[in-house]
């Protein structure tokens, strides 16, 4: 139980950017139901256990950016980093019509395990990151399935969500993202505001700029994909934030 909950590239980058992936992997410790949640291959690869290709978006962008990046080492549906330790859904035991046997019965003991081993190691690298520049913003990459089950087809592209906190970067992002003609969604397919989440925790209550942005998983499903959202992403984040006078 020794491995490093996350990855971080490029610690020492220059940029006032912080790139941060919070579901970027799928990997299920093995001292986690010995390495298994007891659900299907298929559902493990699809986007309740990750965010399917956020993570080579987040390295591209990082790259290209010259920014520093961090990312989760494990599996949403072992414990949820972009929730606050006392959310309800921190620890989920159905996602999308998928039971986890293996959380259905997790106690107290086992939640606090999973906190103190997966959870808080993440968290305190990332506030250390965060900590390096003293004019640091961040921009959280996330993806989005194209439908849930039961549920109409999602028509965004991009999603750009904000919190009623910190309105400074999102609505002009979500602009300059329909001025490039991207199907846009403001707050969409998520409210942009929950209590304890990773924004709130490194952003907000620091008061950094922020964005949160969601690209819809078939399109960065390949590192193609990946690679040209990235170069289109760059330079609408960087001018986005030259504007704001920030």
């Amino acid at each position: 139980m020794t491995e490093t909950p996350y990855l971080t590239e490029g610690a020492d980058r220059p940029s006032r950017w912080l790139i941060t992936c919070d579901h970027a992997t799928n990997r299920v410790p093995d001292w986690v139901g010995g390495g298994d949640l007891g659900i299907a291959r298929d559902d493990m690869d699809r986007h309740i256990a990750f965010d399917v290709g956020a993570a080579g978006l987040t390295r591209e962008l990082a790259r290209i950016m010259d920014a520093p990046a961090i990312l989760s080492d494990f599996s949403r549906l072992v414990i949820d980093p972009n929730r606050g330790e006392d959310d309800p859904t921190l620890l989920m035991r159905l996602y999308d019509g998928t039971v986890i046997p293996a959380n259905r019965h997790a106690d107290a003991q086992e939640r606090e395990r999973r906190l103190r081993l997966l959870h808080r190691p993440y968290h305190d690298a990332l506030d250390a990151l965060a900590d390096r520049h003293p004019h640091r913003c961040i921009c959280a990459i996330h993806s989005f399935t194209p439908q849930l089950r039961g549920r109409p087809p999602r028509p965004w592209q991009v999603g750009i969500l904000y919190s009623h906190r910190d309105a400074r970067l999102g609505p002009a992002m979500v602009r300059a993202c329909r001025a490039e003609g991207w199907i846009t969604g403001e707050n969409e397919p998520y409210d942009g505001h929950l209590q304890g989440d990773s924004i709130d925790r490194h952003a907000l209550d620091h008061g950094r700029p922020n964005l949160l942005i969601e690209l819809r998983n078939d399109l960065i499903a390949t590192p193609e994909g990946q690679a040209e959202w990235a170069r289109r992403l760059a330079p609408v984040i960087e001018r986005v934030l030259a504007d704001s006078g920030l």
